[in-house]
C-alpha cells in the first residue's frame, strides 16, 4: 500500500486565528448597497440576537421541486430584533469620515453609562452643507433592555440605502424613533448574517486543523503534526498546524432565507434554551446560524444572493 498522506487541513484565509476584538464586527455598505435596486431605501441592516433553534412547519411552493405543494418541517433559526435607534450621523467624503453629528436629545439613559456624552453640544445636522459630502450612514444602538437579555446597548454603523437625499430625509424623519426589524425586512427575502461562532479556548491541532492521528506506537504523542519543520530555516513558520485559540471567531452566513418577520406578540415564542421568552420583533430564517444563544449578530441584506435561494418559496404555517 502506498503511504497514507495528509495535507495540511484550516484554510489560512482566516489568520490569524485568535479571538476577535469585537461582537459586531464592521460591514463594507458600500457594497452591499451597490447590489441593491435603485428603488431600495432605508436601513440595509439590523442589530439582532440569537435566541435559540426551532422546526418550522411550512408548505413549499418552490417550483420545480421534489416537494412543491407539499408540507415539510425545516430546521430554523429564530433572530430577537429589538428596536434601534439612532446615535449618531455620520457623514463620508471620498469614502473618508468627515464628520459625526450626535442625536444628544433623545438618548437612552443604559447608553450614556456605555460611552460618554458631552454635557454641551451644539452640532447639528443642517450645519453639514450639501457639497461637504457625498455619502452618508448612521451608527444605531439597540433598546435591549426590552429583550429582557441585558440594560447595555450593543452599537454598530449601519448603512441607508437610496439616494443622498433620500439617506439625509430618512434620518431627519426617524432622528427620535423606534426602529422596527418588520419596516426594514419582508418574508422571502435573503440576508447575510454577521457575527462571532462559538469560542472553544485552548484547543490541540486535531481538533483545530483536522490532522489524522498518528499510529499507536509513534513517538513524542499521536495528536500532532509529525514534523515541525527542517533544522534551517531555525523556526516553525506559521503553517504548521498548532494549538491554540478556537472558536470566536468573525464569520459571515450568505443567503439566508427569512421564513417570517413579526412583531412581539403575534406569536408566543417561549421557552427557548439558554435564552428564554421571546419579547420583542422577531425574524425566523432557514437553516443554522453561528454563535451560541444570546450572540448578537448583525442582519444585512444578501450581499451576493444565488438563484436557488432566490427561488425558493415558502409558504409559513407555525413554528414546532
Amino acid at each position: 500500500m502506498p503511504t497514507r498522506k495528509s495535507p495540511r487541513k484550516g484554510s489560512l484565509q482566516f489568520w490569524p486565528r485568535k479571538r476577535a476584538k469585537k461582537f459586531l464586527p464592521r460591514v463594507n455598505w458600500n457594497h452591499i448597497n451597490s447590489k441593491l435596486s435603485s428603488e431600495a431605501k432605508g436601513l440595509s441592516g439590523f442589530i439582532c440576537y440569537k435566541a435559540g433553534m426551532k422546526s418550522a412547519y411550512l408548505t413549499d411552493n418552490t417550483e420545480k421541486s421534489m416537494t412543491a405543494g407539499r408540507k415539510m418541517t425545516i430546521p430554523c433559526t429564530i433572530l430577537s430584533c429589538p428596536h434601534m435607534k439612532i446615535l449618531s450621523v455620520r457623514f463620508y467624503k471620498d469614502q473618508l469620515p468627515i464628520s459625526d453629528i450626535l442625536n444628544i436629545n433623545s438618548l437612552d439613559k443604559e447608553l450614556k453609562r456605555k460611552i460618554k456624552i458631552p454635557k454641551t453640544y451644539t452640532k447639528k445636522i443642517e450645519d453639514v452643507k450639501s457639497e461637504d459630502y457625498d455619502n452618508l450612514s448612521i451608527v444605531a444602538y439597540s433598546v435591549v433592555k426590552s429583550s429582557g437579555l441585558k440594560k447595555t446597548p450593543d452599537i454598530v454603523e449601519i448603512g441607508l440605502a437610496g439616494s443622498k437625499e433620500d439617506k439625509l430625509n430618512f434620518v431627519k424623519e426617524n432622528l427620535v424613533k423606534e426602529l422596527s426589524v418588520v419596516d426594514f425586512f419582508q418574508d422571502g427575502e435573503l440576508t447575510d448574517l454577521r457575527g462571532l461562532t462559538k469560542g472553544k479556548g485552548t484547543q490541540g491541532p486535531v481538533k483545530r486543523f483536522g490532522l489524522n492521528l498518528k499510529v499507536a506506537k509513534s513517538e513524542k504523542g499521536q495528536r500532532r503534526p509529525g514534523s515541525l519543520g527542517p533544522w534551517h530555516p531555525a523556526r516553525v513558520i506559521f503553517r504548521v498546524p498548532m494549538m491554540g485559540q478556537m472558536g470566536l471567531n468573525t464569520r459571515v452566513i450568505y443567503n439566508n432565507k427569512i421564513i417570517n418577520v413579526g412583531k412581539s406578540g403575534e406569536k408566543n415564542i417561549l421557552g427557548l434554551k439558554n435564552f428564554g421568552d421571546v419579547k420583542t420583533d422577531y425574524v425566523v430564517v432557514a437553516g443554522s446560524v453561528q454563535g451560541p444563544s444570546k450572540r448578537q449578530l448583525v442582519l444585512t441584506r444578501a450581499m451576493r444572493p444565488t438563484k436557488a435561494q432566490l427561488k425558493k418559496n415558502y409558504d409559513f404555517v407555525e413554528l414546532r
